[in-house]
C-alpha cells in the first residue's frame, strides 16, 4: 500500500483527526507540517495543492487531493468499523460529524485558539464562545448517558471528530471537572485509537 502524504498541524485538533485515523487504520503515511501562524498554507505551492488555503489536507497515492477533516476521515475509513453498518448508526455518525463542524468547533476550538495561541485577555473576547462552547460540552455530556460512544455501542468517526478538540477544551477556558461522563469518555476514544492522554 502506498503511503499517501498528510499536510497538518500538530497542534490542531482537525489535523489530528487524520493523523489518528490513518494510524488505527493502519493506513500509511507521512506527515508535512505546516506553520500555520507563519502563513504556511498561504504560500503558492501550498494554495496550488489546497486553494481553500487551509490544512488538513492529504495527498492521495494517486495525486488527488482531498480537503476538510471530516471528509478525509470518512474516506479513510470506509469498510472498516469506524463507520457503522448500520444505516441509523451510520446517520447519528454522520449527525455528530456534522455538528462538531457548526456547533463545537467554532467556540471550543476558536475560543482555545485566541487564548492559548494569541494570549489573548478572557475579558476581550466574545462571551459567546464561551457560552455555546459551554452548551456543546452540555450536550455531549447528556447524550453520554446513554451508552459508552456518541453514535453506539462502538467507537466511531462521531467521536473522533468530537473528542479532537473536546480533550483540549481547558486550554479555552473550560472547566470539564463538573462533566464526569465526557472526561471517561475521552480515555475510552484515547485508549480505542491507541493515542494516550492529551500532553498539551
Amino acid at each position: 500500500m502506498q503511503p499517501l502524504t498528510i499536510y497538518g498541524n500538530a497542534g490542531s485538533g482537525n489535523c489530528l483527526k487524520v493523523k489518528w485515523v490513518a494510524a488505527h487504520l493502519g493506513h500509511p503515511f507521512t506527515w508535512e507540517e505546516v506553520d500555520v501562524p507563519a502563513g504556511g498554507t498561504r504560500t503558492p505551492a501550498m494554495l496550488a495543492l489546497n486553494p481553500a488555503g487551509r490544512v488538513p489536507f492529504v495527498v492521495l497515492p494517486g495525486g488527488e487531493v482531498l480537503s476538510e477533516s471530516n471528509a478525509i476521515i470518512a474516506y479513510l475509513a470506509e469498510g472498516s468499523a469506524l463507520i457503522p453498518q448500520a444505516a441509523l448508526a451510520r446517520a447519528r455518525m454522520l449527525q455528530w460529524m456534522f455538528w462538531e463542524q457548526y456547533s463545537h468547533e467554532p467556540y471550543i476550538a476558536v475560543r482555545r485558539y485566541q487564548l492559548h495561541y494569541l494570549h489573548r485577555d478572557p475579558a476581550d473576547l466574545d462571551p459567546k464562545l464561551k457560552e455555546r462552547g459551554e452548551d456543546a460540552l452540555r450536550l455531549i455530556e447528556s447524550s453520554l448517558d446513554g451508552g459508552p460512544y456518541l453514535a453506539g455501542e462502538a467507537l466511531s468517526l462521531a467521536d473522533v471528530a468530537v473528542v479532537a478538540y473536546t480533550r483540549m477544551a481547558h486550554e479555552g477556558g473550560f472547566d470539564l471537572a463538573p462533566f464526569p461522563r465526557i472526561r471517561a469518555w475521552i480515555g475510552r476514544v484515547e485508549d480505542g485509537l491507541g493515542i494516550g492522554p492529551y500532553q498539551g
